[in-house]
């Protein structure tokens, strides 16, 4: 009997050890099936490592921006428009890992976890992906943008869809100069692979102050009425935040205007740390945000060590604080739409093999960011910094509401010239659209970022009511 016994507790340990293993083979295949399909060693997907069966992708008039055809992948007939557009679109070997190429692949490919690639051995591609983007305004902002490093990112406040999404540098994907990437010795193509919309991340500078300023009107009940001195700087504990000129007396809505670092060094140190940071926090600073299949780079805001000092540099957007400028979009995008802001996509729709629709991108809010009475008064003062400052005449018809910036950078940083950027949107409510621009080591906010906001607004114009 004990032999009969110890036979029986040896067949339930093997059937014990049976189920287990089949449960972790079960599991290992669930969440390793889609990575095995889509390995480059799959021919029916790849050819050389390079992706070449795949469904369409076309921008939000249907211009087609990559297809396969007779088994080669083929991209849109204008260079211009397939450099532009390339860090949306992805590249074909899966570099830029937020273009769709990438973050869409399995959609693109047909593959699903139950039926693998069966829909596109069965017709010979797998979904279409229509985008919200609009080639032809990605163009506008690319050009631009000139010879600089930067982005432009085009969203609109109310329902959410991205217009635009550009990134630079760029390549065309039809002709990729490989050669000149691998021994880029003069940094043309430093960081080319990475979309800066999404995956980039810089130092704010003065667009800071629009946060700041939320900051003093939640906290600082005489805000409004309040006066600074600006002698050239603001003393702090045996050192001082340099301002740009001298405004000697100015108030709170006169001192964004002129983005008085004096003012807004003294407005960060009376609201101190905590409330400073709970600004921050309220906005989304050090959260992840999911836009499509692709998680943003995090906006970071840390005074844990901060002297009063590093407070006053923190106000004006310097300090150790870094913004993604999709998140900086969205934060504009909530002062103009009342406080809260719909979550950015930029897939308008996806159909099946079968030509069957089987997703539609829709407008989903995040959390209120302000109240409706804070975004109220920042729009009051962004729009008197274009009319009063800036000058109406620099975005002619559009009513446009703005901030800019010139953050200074470290060598660390890829240069010594500061990073000039413009957040804004237009009130107009037949053109609800927020912008936001980069140019890396650029200069000026106002001389340099400005006039690519001009350009690429005045395109959407165009193009969006015709």
């Amino acid at each position: 009997m004990k032999s009969i016994s110890r036979r029986a507790w040896v067949l339930y340990l093997m059937t014990v050890a049976f189920i287990c293993g089949l449960a972790f083979l079960l599991y290992t295949f669930f969440l390793n099936a889609d990575s095995w399909s889509m390995k480059k060693a799959n021919r029916h997907i790849y050819s050389s490592s390079t992706l070449t069966t795949a469904g369409s992708i076309t921008d939000e008039s249907g211009a087609i921006l990559a297809a396969t055809v007779d088994g080669k992948r083929v991209y849109n007939e204008s260079k211009s428009i397939r450099t532009a557009t390339l860090h949306i679109v992805g590249d074909s070997e899966g570099y830029i890992a937020s273009g769709v190429q990438t973050s869409y692949k399995d959609v693109l490919t047909g593959y699903n976890i139950f039926d693998g690639i069966y829909d596109l051995k069965k017709y010979g591609k797998g979904s279409d992906i229509q985008l919200t983007v609009n080639a032809e305004l990605c163009r506008t902002a690319y050009e631009a943008l000139g010879s600089n490093k930067g982005t432009v990112g085009v969203y609109n406040y109310k329902t959410g869809e991205l217009y635009c999404v550009v990134s630079k540098p760029s390549f065309d994907i039809q002709n990729k100069p490989t050669q000149s990437i691998n021994n880029d010795k003069n940094g043309e193509y430093d960081g080319v692979y990475l979309n800066r919309f999404f995956s980039g991340v810089y130092t704010p500078g003065s667009t800071f102050k629009v946060i700041t300023a939320a900051s003093a009107i939640d906290n600082i009940p005489d805000i409004n009425t309040r006066s600074f001195e600006c002698k050239g700087e603001y003393k702090i504990d045996g050192s001082s935040v340099k301002c740009l000129s001298t405004h000697y007396t100015l108030g709170f809505e006169k001192a964004l205007n002129q983005s008085c670092n004096s003012a807004f060094a003294q407005i960060a140190v009376e609201l101190g740390s905590e409330k400073l940071t709970q600004t921050t926090q309220a906005l989304g600073f050090g959260k992840s945000y999911i836009v499509g299949n692709i998680t943003l780079a995090k906006s970071s805001f840390n005074l844990a060590e901060a002297s009063k000092l590093d407070l006053g540099w923190a106000g004006i957007g310097q300090y150790t604080t870094r913004v993604n400028p999709c998140h900086m979009l969205m934060i504009v995008g909530a002062v103009a739409n009342g406080g809260t802001s719909p979550v950015p996509y930029f897939i308008k729709n996806i159909t099946s093999p079968t030509g069957k629709t089987v997703f539609k991108g829709k407008t989903e809010m995040l959390d209120p960011m302000f109240t409706q009475s804070t975004a109220q008064k920042l729009n009051e003062l962004l729009r008197s910094d274009v009319v009063n400052n800036y000058g109406d005449y620099r975005f002619k018809g559009l009513e446009m509401c703005g901030k800019t910036g010139t953050a200074e950078v470290s060598s660390e940083d890829g240069g010594l010239r500061p990073h000039a950027w413009f957040v804004g949107f237009s009130q107009r409510n037949d053109l609800p659209l927020a912008i936001v621009v980069v140019v890396e080591n650029g200069g000026g906010g106002s001389s340099v970022a400005i006039p690519v906001a001009n350009k690429t607004m005045q395109k959407a114009e165009e193009l969006f009511n015709e």
